[in-house]
């Protein structure tokens, strides 16, 4: 374990910390939406939903984010399916294809010789083992998901609250409810090598979380949880270095600790915010 007095300077902690800090902005402005429009359920079920390409292409050799990102693009599309055309509920659907496909994908890989550290990255990350080429991926889905939000800004928001305000205003809200659940599939992929499948939902709610109770504008909204998300990663690696805990679970962690700070720290800020000025006056005389 390392002392104190020892900086975490190694290159593995820079690329880590640039890799972190890029999901934290991807999954902060993406999760702000999840949470306004009750997205959660379908963020873990995209997550697990890409298990199966992640499996396949790391059996094979391939590059893991491709097999990944066909495998999630391909659970929206069942998702999407299920809910048109059978009979079952939206919450069921996704619940029956969670568990389908993280069953597949466990299959694929308990072929390889290494299934354990294979399974392990593939649920939790390894963002310790962050490139060059995975920051580059991140950082253009980062600027790809700030252009999307701020160019369908007024869409997103008129068909989050009232679709048919949405319609007459020739805002196209299916457009802009297709275009989220491709915002919400393309961060958790490219977050995947962070926090893994089973930890990015938390990276991707609980900064958006912590942030709402602080204000109801959805652009200051996103700039706090990036901020919240930013805070868990720093903090999230450095407790990884100095107690020597999994990186991603530390970051997962920090990030739902914090969500839960916020809540207190609000409610507690509440109640002095709404104090009788006699009872301050009282409390100052004693």
């Amino acid at each position: 374990m390392p002392s104190l007095a020892e900086p975490p300077v190694a290159d593995f902690l820079v690329r880590a910390l640039a890799g972190g800090l890029l999901a934290a902005l991807i999954c902060g402005v993406v999760g702000t939406w999840v949470v306004i429009r009750g997205m959660a359920f379908f963020g873990e079920a995209i997550g697990h939903g890409m298990l199966p390409g992640v499996a396949v292409a790391t059996v094979l050799g391939m590059p893991v984010l491709a097999g990944g990102a066909l495998s999630a693009v391909a659970m929206s599309v069942l998702i999407g399916l299920l809910q048109r055309r059978g009979r079952l509920s939206y919450d069921t659907s996704i619940g029956l294809l969670f568990v389908g496909m993280l069953s597949l994908g466990v299959i694929v890989v308990s072929h390889s010789r290494s299934f354990a550290r294979d399974a392990t990255v593939m649920l939790f990350g390894d963002i310790l083992a962050i490139g060059m080429t995975e920051i580059l991926v991140l950082a253009v889905t980062a600027a790809l998901t700030v252009a999307v939000a701020v160019a369908f800004h007024r869409s997103f928001v008129a068909a989050a609250f009232d679709v048919r305000i949405a319609q007459a205003l020739g805002l196209r809200p299916q457009l802009a409810k297709l275009l989220q659940v491709g915002l919400v599939t393309l961060a958790v992929v490219a977050s995947y090598k962070a926090v893994g499948s089973l930890l990015v939902v938390g990276l991707l709610l609980a900064p958006a979380v912590a942030a709402s109770p602080w204000t109801t504008r959805i652009p200051l909204r996103m700039c706090a949880a990036v901020g919240f998300g930013g805070a868990a990663v720093v903090v999230g690696l450095l407790v990884s270095w100095y107690a020597n805990t999994a990186a991603g679970a530390s970051i997962a962690a920090l990030a739902i600790l914090l969500a839960l700070s916020s809540a207190v720290a609000h409610r507690l800020w509440e109640r002095v915010r709404i104090q009788p000025p006699i009872d301050r006056k009282r409390e100052r005389h004693q």
